[in-house]
């Protein structure tokens, strides 16, 4: 682990003054002044923490529990043989099993395994999913693809613009799992379960089993994100950031470690790079005005994350690049503070 990483895991592992924020989804589409309320709770989430559990969302624990967090252990449970024949670090392929996927590219190595499966809009045939869990990841995209549209209308609202309008971008349009296995680490003071990142893509939707140790960065401090009950965290990706104008923000994160273990999590990740298009995304029109113009370039998605795997998500920020100042200023690390 790099000097800096292990020096803020020892020192703010334990920090407890915040919370990230929890939202109650209960009769969202029943009553008009929750509703409201929730927007607001949204808006306040996605402007200053980037970060949010929900719960009542609609997706049964069930679910989440026996079938999607148990699916993935037996798939990283099984016999290395058999887990091997989906092993790739080829981000073309649609699924693909690698340990420390980022290590080329990584300040360090991390402990965990990770399974990615591409689940919309072109997903592969089915008999390519792994046997162990092919159903219930088929299944469970037919669940969270439904509340991502529904996140997607309430940040669409919070934003200030149409219900639909994220949607009508394309924003929810592709969909893809990742789902990680932090095996029990002897040594948790020396490494990580993952390293500090920002996502790559619009949002992303995260069931978590009840070990703990993801953290969020908040005011320079790391946050812990305490398993919940039935919730789902909910997080602000690169992407939606640029296209907001940086009025949502997109925070780093990471996985500390555990001599507990194994611990498991599913993350939904949405994003349009699973198609082949050349739309191009840009801060939204209806945001801009003299007083507030466009921070960031237009871009492909596929150049941006050619940009993203080139340069690894935890060396700096990868929306450094994409910023209108970059082209007059040397040092892209300096561009975007992420840390807020």
């Amino acid at each position: 682990m790099p000097p800096e990483d292990l020096l803020s895991a020892k020192l703010d592992d334990h920090v407890d003054s915040f919370q990230v924020p929890v939202i109650d989804l209960r009769d969202i589409k029943l009553d008009p002044d929750a509703h409201t309320e929730i927007v607001a709770k949204i808006r306040y989430a996605s402007e200053k923490w980037g970060f949010f559990q929900v719960i009542n969302h609609g997706i049964p624990q069930d679910v989440m529990n026996e079938d999607v967090i148990a699916g993935a252990r037996r798939f990283h449970e099984q016999p290395n043989e058999m887990k091997m024949e989906f092993y790739s670090l080829e981000n073309d392929k649609k699924v693909r099993f690698a340990s420390n996927y980022n290590l080329f590219t990584s300040k360090a190595a991390s402990w965990r395994d990770t399974l990615f499966c591409v689940m919309a809009p072109n997903p592969p045939p089915p008999e390519e999913y792994p046997s162990v869990c092919r159903g219930i990841l088929i299944g469970y995209s037919q669940h969270v693809e439904s509340l991502g549209r529904i996140l997607s209308g309430l940040m669409s609202e919070a934003l200030g613009l149409n219900p639909g309008h994220l949607i009508d971008m394309g924003c929810m349009e592709g969909h893809a799992f990742v789902c990680q296995y932090y095996p029990a680490c002897p040594e948790p003071d020396r490494t990580l379960g993952h390293a500090k990142r920002c996502d790559p893509d619009f949002l992303t939707i995260v069931v978590q089993d009840q070990i703990g140790g993801l953290q969020v960065l908040h005011q320079d401090k790391w946050i812990d994100i305490p398993p919940r009950e039935g919730a789902l965290v909910v997080n602000i990706g690169d992407l939606l950031q640029l296209i907001s104008n940086d009025k949502f923000r997109s925070v780093e994160h990471r996985v500390l470690a555990n001599r507990v273990g194994p611990r498991i999590s599913v993350a939904c990740l949405f994003t349009s790079h699973f198609q082949h298009a050349d739309k191009i995304y840009g801060p939204i029109k209806e945001l801009l005005s003299p007083n507030n113009p466009a921070l960031y370039k237009e871009t492909l998605i596929k150049d941006y994350l050619k940009h993203v795997f080139s340069v690894g998500v935890d060396n700096y920020s990868a929306l450094a690049f994409f910023q209108v100042v970059f082209m007059k200023c040397i040092n892209p690390v300096v561009l975007h503070n992420r840390n807020i």
